[in-house]
């Protein structure tokens, strides 16, 4: 990759459509541009910068399409070169000749990600802003582009920065203190250093614990739809996706895999998984069906276990008691009562009104629904978004991996830094310790990189951003 290259691509998505976008970046875009540009003696380059310009874009003298051309000059610019933005018509031969065009007469084609990259190594936003960029192309949600776009605003990084700096202080003090060691001088407070690490170590901590909250955010959060045969899960996620995806029969086991399907609800993406009923059987596909109903159970954030408003209690406590055995600690649980509409009022308040199922958590919900009629499934849509929200805690939320891992690397070094004052360990240990905190925070702004984190990073991006 060379930087000083004028790179182009096609920055709209593949395929055919009103209007497309062909974008060019570096030092000689607007020159490049101007050679295949013409409207009336027109230059480009003689044009100031944040313009737009109707003409026609020629290859060889050859008319390919009427455009309008936006014009950047470095360093006010998406990537902070002089850029050039071509909207054209959509039809893909239109793009690809355009593209040949910019190639023709000087260009080279893009690799994916570089424009972000370039913006990156301009100083136009930090590796984490970056990384945020992809992450909001891919929001399909409410809730999870919110997320993406607090990142690329810098929200995320201005928490890094700040804490780099804190530590950067006192780690100054206490290198400064080496210099003067046969003085046996102290500049870094011991008290007030041990606060500071705590306090950056309780931020940094609190930052790893909202990934889980933000992955779940990014990536949709998995809802099990799990229960015996015949209690209605098929009815109760064509009733959730407003969809008739699942079959719905009277006869027991009809659903041998698992179907799945994503709504929103109030901004945030819950993906929905109807699994076979959990019964003992000697049907090897049903069997297959059901082993992997237990590996979705595993996978699920929450857990929708339905009883049929029929079955006796303790069938149904009995079934609870099964269900939370396999469950883990984080996962949630709630119990719906279905098919309530078959019954009298009077009959299911007698029934349910007053009774504690055993074995159910706080955070557990109990819900007399009919999925068949659509009652209470307001409630239901309430009580899963409530189930997510209370883990929200703060607008800086992390969604990557690599952040995470960096974070819990940093964490590791502030402890040995907070046990090495407890045991007052000289200063240079000490500020090894603390550097290397920086050095982890530092990766994820991109103020610490190589080659090899930016490759893996840029070549997960579309071509074209």
């Amino acid at each position: 990759m060379n930087e000083k290259d004028t790179i182009c691509a096609i920055a709209t998505p593949p395929g055919i459509g009103a209007l497309a976008i062909v974008r060019a970046s570096g030092e000689k875009a607007i020159e490049i541009c101007d050679k295949i540009y013409d409207y009336q003696g027109k230059r480009l380059a003689k044009q100031p910068a944040n313009t737009i310009h109707y003409g026609f874009i020629t290859n060889n003298s050859k008319l390919i399409d009427e455009v309008l051309v936006s014009i950047f000059r470095a360093p006010n610019s998406y990537t902070g070169e002089n850029s050039v933005e071509i909207s054209c018509h959509g039809s893909i031969y239109i793009q690809q000749e355009i593209l040949k065009a910019l190639i023709r007469n000087g260009a080279r084609q893009a690799l994916p990600g570089e424009f972000t990259l370039r913006a990156f190594m301009n100083g136009k936003m930090d590796l984490s802003q970056a990384e945020a960029v992809a992450d909001l192309i891919a929001s399909s949600s409410e809730a999870s582009h919110n997320v993406a776009i607090n990142q690329m605003r810098g929200g995320f990084s201005s928490e890094l920065k700040n804490l780099r700096n804190k530590l950067l202080h006192f780690v100054s003090l206490v290198e400064l203190e080496l210099d003067f060691s046969e003085e046996d001088v102290e500049f870094a407070n011991r008290n007030e250093l041990k606060n500071l690490i705590q306090e950056v170590k309780n931020v940094i901590d609190m930052l790893s614990v909202s990934f889980e909250y933000g992955n779940v955010i990014k990536n949709g959060i998995p809802v099990a739809i799990i229960g015996k045969p015949n209690v209605g899960k098929s009815t109760l996620l064509n009733s959730l996706i407003k969809e008739e995806k699942a079959i719905v029969s009277e006869i027991a086991g009809t659903t041998r895999d698992a179907i799945e399907d994503v709504i929103v609800i109030e901004g945030i993406s819950f993906r929905f998984i109807d699994t076979a009923g959990l019964r003992d059987t000697d049907d090897v596909i049903e069997s297959l069906g059901i082993k992997v109903t237990h590996e979705k159970i595993s996978k699920a954030k929450i857990v929708l276990w339905l009883a049929d408003a029929g079955n006796c209690l303790a069938e149904i406590n009995q079934g609870i008691n099964e269900i939370k055995a396999i469950l883990g600690k984080k996962q949630r649980l709630f119990v719906l009562i279905n098919k309530i509409d078959k019954y009298e009022e009077a009959e299911i308040d007698l029934k349910y009104g007053k009774i504690n199922f055993k074995g159910l958590d706080k955070k557990d919900r109990v819900i007399l629904i009919s999925a068949k009629k659509h009652f209470q499934l307001d409630r239901l849509h309430d009580e899963l978004v409530n189930a997510i929200l209370p883990e929200k805690q703060d607008d800086v939320i992390i969604t990557n991996i690599r952040h995470y891992e960096a974070l819990q690397l940093a964490s590791k070094a502030l402890e040995r830094a907070l046990s090495g004052i407890d045991k007052n360990l000289p200063g240079d240990l000490l500020a090894q310790d603390i550097r290397e905190t920086m050095h982890y925070i530092g990766e994820i702004s991109g103020e610490i990189t190589t080659d090899e984190i930016l490759g893996n990073i840029f070549k997960n991006f579309c071509i074209g951003k």
